[in-house]
């Protein structure tokens, strides 16, 4: 076996990634039923710290009870695959990306058997819209794609499917010249990035698209909200109109993948100064200490790979 070979956790088992093979009938593949989460590792003083990891996999879970299919797994046992993939990859910083998918149960909608197959991956994942977007910001656009409508496809559920809408949405903006894009939900206000959630600052308050505007509701957003209480900033979850969008005093977007990212301008229209602006580099700051155990973590979101002791 060539040890250099990215490991992974497939279906109870640790193997190459060469030998984590699927059919070319596999339902995900033609339909779409697939769901995944997408998580970090950070290097700590006391060694790689999986964030938020019992979330991530209850969220997992969640998302296949939406759609009634069965993880063959419990949750102890993905979140310790996720472990396991970390070191078996001997990693320190890892982005890892637990999948449960419908195999080759055969061709037709509705599968035939709704047990998944499962898989977690851990890779090395820079800065998600680049290094340099942590601290000089991006410049995003709203696009002409909306976000999906309520009662169509489920957006609490991460599925695979869903990210046909958030391709479409990013690749206009890039085709564009942007960063990244942003779509209003069918009500025309505010929904969410193609692959982040996003937050606004007007005089001192942040505010927040609902959950009702059709996005994901992300760990990342949620403990950004977490933490802007805990300085004693008021959060609002309200609808918000794009014009209130240009007249922020400063925007920044979040995800797993992107982290915390400033948004300099929307439709070439500057946000506030047009840079990182101080709340969002506060949070921005307590985010990265809390995710490098750098500072307290009160709220017990690392997951230790190995025991710190």
């Amino acid at each position: 076996m060539d040890n250099t070979e990215q490991q992974v956790w497939f279906n109870g088992k640790m193997v190459p990634e060469s030998q984590a093979k699927v059919s070319i009938f596999t339902h995900a593949l033609h339909y779409g039923s697939s769901v995944f989460e997408g998580i970090r590792a950070y290097d700590t003083p006391k060694g790689p710290a999986i964030f938020r990891l019992q979330e991530h996999i209850q969220r997992l879970f969640d998302s296949a009870k939406i759609y009634g299919w069965t993880i063959p797994y419990t949750k102890q046992e993905i979140e310790q695959a996720c472990k396991d993939a970390v070191l078996a990859n001997g990693l320190t910083n890892a982005y890892l990306r637990p999948l449960a998918y419908i195999g080759n149960v055969g061709l037709g909608l509705t599968p035939k058997s709704t047990v998944c197959d499962a898989l977690v991956a851990a890779m090395n994942w820079g800065a998600y819209l680049g290094d340099e977007s942590l601290e000089e910001g991006v410049d995003v656009c709203v696009t002409s794609w909306n976000r999906l409508a309520p009662n169509t496809i489920p957006t609490g559920a991460k599925a695979g499917g869903n990210y046909l809408s958030s391709q479409l949405i990013s690749s206009e903006a890039k085709r564009h010249g942007y960063a990244e894009g942003i779509a209003l939900d069918v009500n025309g206000t505010i929904s969410e990035g193609a692959g982040e959630n996003l937050f606004f600052v007007k005089n001192g308050v942040i505010h927040t698209p609902p959950t009702t505007a059709c996005i994901l509701p992300g760990l990342t957003r949620n403990t950004l909200m977490v933490l802007a209480r805990d300085f004693g900033y008021e959060v609002r979850e309200e609808p918000i109109a794009r014009e209130a969008m240009y007249l922020a005093d400063e925007m920044f977007m979040c995800g797993t993948a992107a982290e915390v990212v400033p948004v300099r301008s929307v439709d070439r229209i500057d946000i506030g100064d047009g840079k990182r602006g101080p709340i969002t580099e506060r949070l921005q700051t307590a985010y990265f200490a809390l995710i490098k155990g750098q500072s307290e973590d009160k709220w017990g979101w690392l997951d230790y790979v190995a025991d710190p002791s």
